[in-house]
């Protein structure tokens, strides 16, 4: 875990789950922004950014730098127990996570995969990062936030999650079970103060694609 500290004041812990250049480092970059400490996670410290190595701690060096905050470099594997667990062990360690932003996915091939083709373990995987590194890591701050009467749990969706697309089976499948998460969570915690939403982005997020290109790839994930 790497922490890069400032004399700023905190609001709480924010943890956001499977970040990237894109979406994630925004989010973070907001939370920072308006005093939140928080902890960045992804698969591989060496995930964002330029050079070869530490990448995801030269992102969080950049954020806690610009918005003169706390920020922690975290390393998860979203579809292994284990790792979930030691992961948010460091998370909690800082204190009450009053935020859980879960935005990984497991990528797809650009192009629709015929069904036929799709490996089981490449389906297994898409499904555990999605739905059950969402729900290993739910279960790991919803306690608190039950004990404390208040919290917030933030998962991304896409178009994916609305409607099943031809060639994106495992994609489709993993986000439809993110989506149903997300609404029983929600039923069962509102009462109780903790806030469960699912967000939508049905769009790319990044730079725009070149012209040949644009009607390809997979549906909007809004990821990274």
């Amino acid at each position: 875990m790497r922490s890069m500290a400032s004399s700023a004041p905190s609001r709480g812990i924010v943890a956001i789950v499977g970040v990237g250049p894109k979406l994630g480092r925004c989010i973070a970059h907001k939370f920072a922004h308006e005093g939140y400490t928080v902890a960045i996670l992804a698969r591989d410290l060496a995930l964002i950014g330029e050079g070869r190595t530490g990448r995801l701690s030269r992102f969080a060096d950049e954020i806690a730098r610009e918005e003169k905050a706390q920020v922690f470099a975290i390393r998860i594997d979203c579809s292994d127990s284990r790792s979930v667990r030691e992961a948010f062990e460091g998370v909690l360690s800082l204190g009450f996570v009053e935020v859980l932003v879960y935005n990984a996915y497991q990528p797809v091939p650009w192009h629709p995969t015929n069904f036929t083709d799709i490996r089981i373990d490449s389906f297994q995987k898409s499904l555990a990062v999605s739905s059950i590194g969402a729900f290993l890591c739910a279960q790991q701050v919803i306690p608190g936030m039950v004990d404390r009467g208040k919290g917030t749990i933030l998962f991304t969706g896409c178009s994916a999650s609305l409607n099943g697309i031809a060639g994106y089976s495992e994609l489709c499948c993993g986000k439809f079970a993110l989506r149903a998460l997300s609404q029983s969570l929600a039923r069962e915690f509102q009462p109780l103060g903790v806030h469960v939403a699912h967000v939508i982005i049905d769009g790319v997020v990044g730079p725009p694609r070149p012209k040949e290109r644009k009607r390809e790839g997979p549906p909007s994930t809004g990821m990274g």
